[in-house]
């Protein structure tokens, strides 16, 4: 998993965040070497064929799937879906680096927006709570996980 150190990263879960994480569970629940084509996980969805090939570009560039190519080509998982962190499948399919640089962040703050640390704050504590969750987690519905990460009573 990542390791995210977020006292200040602003941290937002894009459509395109949920809709990967969505995608990616389906490949990790179909697991094994058996490459998934994007058309079966598009219908399986109702996501565009067309918005799932932009979004697993960056789940690529990121190290998160590996793609095959010609007949009975698709996805896999790059990696064992409990090394992989909701955080990470997030950012890589913003095509985000980890962390966003400090001067990304300073550009978004208005000097005179009092609700900016707020917002500041939030963002990373959900990023610290994310990353400790894996596709795995997600994909086999650990919902004991959650309530240990999120600390709520069933």
């Amino acid at each position: 998993m990542t390791n995210i150190n977020q006292d200040t990263e602003l941290f937002e879960i894009s459509t395109r965040g949920r809709h990967a994480l969505t995608a990616m569970v389906d490949l990790a629940r179909r697991g094994g070497d058996r490459p998934v084509p994007l058309s079966d996980i598009a219908a399986n969805r109702k996501i565009s064929l067309s918005y799932l090939e932009q979004l697993f570009s960056g789940l690529r560039r990121h190290g998160l799937v590996k793609s095959y190519r010609g007949p009975g080509g698709g996805y896999v998982l790059a990696k064992p879906a409990c090394d992989i962190s909701v955080t990470s499948i997030i950012h890589a399919a913003d095509d985000l680096p980890v962390r966003a640089p400090q001067p990304h962040i300073r550009r978004l703050r208005s000097d005179d927006d009092a609700t900016f640390k707020l917002w500041e704050s939030l963002g990373g504590h959900i990023a610290r709570l994310l990353d400790q969750v894996t596709l795995d987690d997600v994909a086999s519905e650990r919902v004991e996980v959650y309530q240990k990460v999120f600390k709520t009573q069933p």
